[in-house]
């Protein structure tokens, strides 16, 4: 049992309950245009130049702090800290080899709590994953923990963690050895390999670069044991998991994993079928895909969403729709227009002020707007077509100020006081959304090494875009990412994606993902037997991107009970692109003609159904487009 340092009092409470645990968050999610929840997108999705996301901080009132990781000393024991306002932390010791244990290397995991706030029927912990791979646990559950139990049920502590070599967590996985450097790189951007002849070339030979420079400072960086480089895959990930569940004493977990957290919580389920008590699968990653780097089937979805933007846009009209045209085909013929001229015609943003410079927004820079608008439909199309009806008319302006809105730019200016120092230590302030340098890290280990050479990459790339004509040439960068990549797990898990775990599986899709397509979640289910694929009806990636009432009960259910709706449910979002976003319009919609019912038993589920609908409202507010996965 895990040790606390709390009052006797606070003491005898908690020893009431604990039986479980596991994990939450939210490309995904991850996993880019992130105004939200994880706040990012990476530089793989939205590109250094103008749409750099990688790195965002939590607002300030959740921000500020005088406790800090190191103030916690690291305890192969889970001891249990007060930290930040009303939460727990830990600092957990584990092996950095899980294949021998016995060798001398450890890492510090950094591991935080939400206890549960009604302890009269306590069940344990639910854990949650945001995805990346890279994303923080520990930024994610600070900023959208205390929504997730209301939905989960205030019975459970929500618990999450920074991966090994993410975030809070040490050592932390470093391509650059310093921001400065790391900034520098990004700049470098050479844009779509279909934007202009032979870029893919250099693409490729800038992915081989920064493979080779990652490892090199790595292995730099390592004193005394193996590169960590060796030892991030998402099998070690799920042995930690395992792990920390031991120290808590707890036999079964309870997971929520979006995004990428979908194949960590497959790759657990797979390894550890009888250790699974509920797991939900929210924006599925394809087992199989990952786990041999062909990445071939993951945009099917995306110009679905496309579609959707000229259907919802011609529906809503001009007056909410600013790129309205009187037919879809005409929305689509201008969207086609604007982005042929910008490929010999980019718009020039002039200064506006001595300390500012000029910008281009190009072919490149648009299409990745357009990528990272995809992940939240509701939320993003309005000022899509802001931006769309002014760059028609050669006004820059709302581009960039969208992308400035959303830290979606690198500024002019560098913080010299850190632009030398390492990343993602404990020493400094680690509220950090995500590590982009984690992606190859961990989707190479898991994928094993890409051979391709550049003839046989292209290949596949005009085999992605033709697939998906508006986010293929964003996203052949998932793959590319491992050219070069010469580090190989010590611990890799390659399947088989099934089994029979101790309590059935929820997988959810929405009916259009950007990034992780319905089909995979049905081809996920199929391995483990009993499980059942819940299907909302929006567009976009992870059930976040829309409130949906429907989909909030089953998750409370299927948490509460064990209960799953039957395979092929289907939820209705609540709300719709170009619908209104105001929260008081949203909740006073929700208000039925029973509210006034004197029936207690009424009154209560019509407010727990409010608590469901103001959470998945502000999950959908604060949720990441940052995730490529």
């Amino acid at each position: 049992m895990a040790n606390e340092k709390r009052s006797p009092t606070a003491s005898l409470i908690l020893s009431q309950g604990i039986s479980l645990i596991r994990f939450y968050s939210a490309l995904f999610l991850g996993g880019l245009l992130l105004w939200i929840w994880h706040h990012g997108i990476p530089s793989y999705l939205l590109s250094p130049v103008n749409l750099e996301l990688d790195r965002y901080h939590l607002p300030p009132n959740i921000a500020k702090k005088s406790w800090k990781w190191n103030d916690i000393e690291p305890s192969e024991d889970l001891v249990w800290h007060s930290c930040f306002d009303n939460f727990k932390c830990a600092r957990l010791l584990l092996p950095l080899d899980w294949t021998d244990s016995s060798k001398p290397g450890r890492i510090t995991l950094a591991i935080i709590k939400i206890p549960a706030t009604d302890l009269s029927d306590y069940r344990g912990a639910v854990w949650t994953n945001p995805g990346g791979p890279g994303g923080s646990g520990v930024y994610s559950l600070r900023r959208n923990g205390h929504n997730v139990q209301k939905i989960v049920g205030r019975n459970h502590d929500i618990i999450s963690f920074d991966p090994r070599g993410i975030g809070a967590s040490t050592p932390s996985l470093n391509c650059w050895g310093s921001k400065q450097n790391s900034k520098v790189w990004k700049l470098q951007d050479v844009g779509l390999i279909d934007s202009h002849p032979g870029i893919l070339y250099d693409a490729y030979a800038r992915a081989s670069a920064l493979s080779g420079a990652c490892q090199e400072t790595m292995n730099q960086a390592t004193t005394g044991q193996e590169s960590l480089l060796n030892h991030v895959s998402t099998a070690s990930v799920a042995r930690d998991m395992l792990e920390i569940m031991t120290k808590m004493g707890t036999e079964k977990m309870k997971y929520w994993g979006f995004s990428y957290g979908t194949y960590l919580g497959g790759v657990f389920a797979a390894m550890y079928p009888d250790k699974v008590e509920r797991l939900v699968s929210d924006g599925n990653v394809d087992y199989l895909e990952w786990s041999t780097n062909t990445h071939t089937s993951f945009l099917h979805d995306s110009d679905k969403i496309l579609e959707a933007f000229y259907t919802y846009c011609h529906a809503a009209g001009p007056r909410l729709c600013s790129f309205y045209s009187p037919t879809t085909t005409e929305i689509s013929r201008r969207i086609s227009l604007i982005l042929s001229n910008l490929k010999t015609h980019p718009i020039i943003v002039p200064s506006v002020d001595p300390i500012s410079l000029p910008e281009i927004i190009t072919y490149s820079s648009l299409k990745r707007l357009i990528s990272a608008v995809f992940y939240r439909p509701v939320l993003l199309f309005p000022s899509l077509a802001n931006v769309l009806q002014s760059l028609e008319l050669g006004n820059g302006a709302p581009f960039v100020d969208l992308v400035s809105t959303f830290g979606m730019r690198i500024p002019f200016t560098c913080d010299c006081d850190s632009c030398h120092s390492d990343l993602g230590g404990p020493d400094e302030d680690a509220d950090i959304e995500a590590s982009d340098d984690a992606m190859a890290a961990v989707m190479c280990s898991d994928g094993g090494e890409m051979n391709d050479t550049a003839e046989e990459f292209t290949l596949y790339a005009e085999k992605l875009i033709a697939g998906a004509q508006a986010t293929g040439a964003v996203n052949v960068n998932f793959r590319m990412t491992c050219v070069g990549w010469k580090a190989k797990a010590k611990f890799r898990f390659t399947g088989p994606f099934t089994g029979n775990t101790s309590h059935p599986i929820l997988y959810i899709a929405n009916q259009a993902d950007n990034v992780t397509p319905l089909r995979s979640a049905i081809a996920n289910s199929h391995g483990f037997s009993g499980s059942a694929v819940l299907i909302q009806e929006s567009y976009g990636h992870t059930s976040l991107t829309a409130p949906s009432l429907c989909t909030a009960t089953h998750i409370h259910n299927y948490f509460q009970t064990g209960v799953l709706p039957p395979s092929g449910t289907r939820c209705k979002a609540d709300i719709e692109p170009f619908g209104s976003l105001s929260k008081a319009d949203f909740l006073s919609a929700s208000i039925s003609s029973n509210d006034h019912n004197e029936d207690s038993e009424v009154g209560m589920k019509l407010e727990k159904e409010m608590e469901f609908r103001e959470a998945a409202w502000e999950l959908m507010m604060n949720s990441d487009v940052r995730f490529r996965y």
